[in-house]
């Protein structure tokens, strides 16, 4: 496994197993399946509804939790201090553990400022490892990053081999926040796993367009969290650190970052509306 230090020293694995929109009742049997694939870093979030599963998972497996590297997330519905401070009781309840390794905002909508202080909190309290955000676009995790005491560690945003985030990754090094993806696989969107030009580069290497896409990001200096919820999957897309891509591969992939979303983007009015519409159920408004 190769690692990340973060700006506050602690190590995270590069490769890690999400369980984003993996059934609470396949939880448990997914993560069991990951940690026997040699997974140990198992990203989970509280508006995933599984954080149970992960916790199960990790008690049973009868490995020390000093081997674990644990990531959830504060969802929307519960920004503000005291509703996150709340919340990542819950969490730690829900995973079965006295601290979580890496918290962060999952969304950069709501009282979030609220419920950073809520994080900085546990963190002072030792509840948490590091901190961080999710889906903060260059000029929020600006502005969050100077009107903060602990710095964030982390930034969890959309990025693939079509949404590379280029710009957005050159801020994260300058303000020395990790660059970690979601949707390495873009979910399958715009054929991804039969890109010609990934496929071609991978057959050189003997290996996918899965193992070659998450390689590709993980030698950009970006942490990668993909979703199986098949066995043999979890074993491929571990297999990525007995081979390198050459520069001028990796100039090839490069070419293919389109600078755009494959889901949605958080400047889009529609979107930000979206997000309040939740916020404003919970809230019964």
């Amino acid at each position: 496994m190769e690692y990340k230090l973060l700006n506050n020293g602690v190590k995270m694995p590069v490769l890690g197993y999400g369980v984003y929109q993996v059934d609470p009742a396949e939880c448990e049997r997914c993560v069991a399946d990951a940690i026997a694939a040699g997974y140990r870093s198992i990203d989970t979030a509280q508006a995933y509804a599984n954080e149970s599963g992960v916790g199960n998972a990790v008690k049973k497996s009868g490995i020390k939790r000093g081997e674990f590297f644990i990531t959830t997330k504060v969802w929307i519905t519960n920004a503000g201090e005291k509703a996150a401070a709340k919340s990542i009781e819950n969490s730690l309840k829900e995973l079965k553990t006295d601290y979580i390794d890496l918290l962060l905002i999952h969304q950069p909508f709501g009282d979030y400022y609220g419920t950073y202080r809520a994080m900085e909190k546990a963190y002072r309290d030792g509840k948490v490892r590091a901190i961080g955000v999710s889906n903060f676009y260059p000029d929020r995790l600006i502005d969050i990053f100077n009107f903060c005491d602990v710095k964030p560690a982390v930034n969890q945003v959309e990025t693939h081999v079509f949404q590379q985030q280029k710009a957005a990754h050159a801020i994260m090094e300058k303000y020395g926040v990790a660059h970690e993806s979601w949707g390495p696989f873009a979910e399958g969107r715009g054929d991804f796993f039969t890109n010609p030009v990934v496929k071609a580069v991978g057959e050189k290497y003997g290996k996918s367009v899965a193992q070659t896409a998450l390689r590709y990001l993980i030698q950009s200096g970006v942490i990668v969290i993909p979703k199986s919820v098949r066995r043999e999957r979890m074993e491929e897309n571990f297999n990525v650190f007995d081979f390198a891509l050459s520069p001028e591969d990796m100039a090839k992939i490069s070419a293919l970052d389109e600078g755009e979303s494959k889901f949605f983007s958080h400047y889009d009015p529609s979107t930000v509306e979206w997000f309040m519409s939740i916020v404003n159920s919970q809230m019964g408004k």
